[in-house]
């Protein structure tokens, strides 16, 4: 985020759109990013996260990241002005600075959200991740509708249609680019919660490397063009077709995290049908989101909704063990699980 208050083509007027705009500017903002808040909750099918974790960790980025990233790109800008000059400052802020500032800041909350029992793989990382980053593109497309709308106090209709242009890119583009680059931050770091150091120091670099270079790349291409580099927006043209490329591989990339989710539970569960902890024809309902749904499935009397929620929680604690054996903490909710597991399933029987 490299905004600037102000614009010098603001006359002394105030034009009656002005203020409607301003109005409609929150809605604009904040209405899409919190939809898609919720969807991206939503798809996290097997066992989706506290809302009122997802809700933190989106009011960080709305207000903590933005907060930290107005300063430390600002203090940038000054720091290259006064070093390159104001042509070159301008220029290296939004491809380098912003993305090395806006990155880490977005990513802190996750590195406190590491230290909870909540984020337990991928997929989650994948969820919070884009929560932050939904968050800080909501405050930062609030700051440049704003901004914008008050080009109509020069030129009504100039100035709305710039307006209306800036809320469709911002929306579909810009503030996707911010939750999808978190999003691969935290991927990186859940895919390695239970792993080695050294794969750590591998793989969270290169998540956090991955996520500067297409934040790098979107704000390069476009300043490219303002700079005339590439004729008639040619450059900004390549990036709206790059970057729903790079979001269609971060989906992919979601869908496969599901996907080893629904393997593990499988695989965890029926080693619990094996000892007769659960019957073995409940695993392939437990283990599939689409079956979990219907209702044939589960003995008469046995809250179903709880029963998933339980069992899932205690594959997920199951794989923890193997990969933590020196936790006791997961040993115990190993056992705390299996012990909540069977008073469902004898619960009808005890009535």
């Amino acid at each position: 985020m490299v905004y600037a208050s102000g614009n010098p083509l603001q006359s002394h007027l105030i034009s009656p759109l002005y203020p409607l705009l301003i109005v409609i500017s929150v809605f604009c903002a904040v209405l899409p990013m919190v939809c898609l808040l919720g969807l991206v909750w939503w798809l996290d099918r097997y066992d989706r996260e506290p809302v009122w974790l997802i809700g933190l960790t989106f009011a960080w980025g709305a207000l903590g990241a933005t907060l930290l990233s107005l300063v430390g790109n600002t203090t940038a800008l000054f720091g290259l002005t006064s070093i390159l000059g104001q042509a070159s400052a301008s220029t290296l802020t939004p491809v380098i600075v912003a993305p090395l500032v806006e990155e880490p800041t977005k990513a802190l909350v996750l590195l406190l959200l590491l230290m909870s029992r909540h984020f337990d793989n991928t997929t989650d990382g994948f969820v919070y991740g884009a929560a932050a980053g939904l968050g800080f593109g909501m405050t930062e497309n609030l700051l440049y509708f704003w901004q914008v709308a008050s080009l109509t106090n020069w030129d009504p209709s100039q100035g709305l249609r710039a307006w209306a242009g800036t809320v469709a890119l911002r929306t579909c583009y810009s503030a996707m680019l911010h939750a999808s680059a978190t999003a691969v931050v935290g991927a990186s770091l859940g895919l390695v919660r239970f792993r080695s150091w050294p794969q750590r120091v591998v793989v969270v670099p290169l998540g956090f490397a991955l996520a500067v270079g297409m934040h790098g790349l979107w704000n390069g291409l476009i300043t490219a063009d303002q700079a005339n580099f590439g004729g008639d927006s040619t450059l900004t043209s390549l990036d709206l077709v790059i970057f729903p490329v790079e979001v269609l591989a971060i989906f992919a990339a979601f869908q496969l995290a599901l996907w080893v989710e629904h393997r593990d539970i499988h695989r965890e569960l029926l080693g619990e049908a094996q000892t007769g902890a659960i019957p073995e024809e409940h695993v392939v309902h437990l283990a599939h989101y689409l079956r979990r749904s219907r209702r044939d499935w589960a003995p008469p009397g046995v809250p179903r909704a709880t029963y998933i929620r339980t069992a899932t929680r205690l594959a997920f604690r199951l794989r923890q063990r193997r990969l933590r054996p020196d936790d006791s903490f997961y040993q115990e909710e190993v056992e705390r699980l299996r012990r909540e597991v069977r008073g469902l399933l004898n619960a009808p029987a005890q009535r």
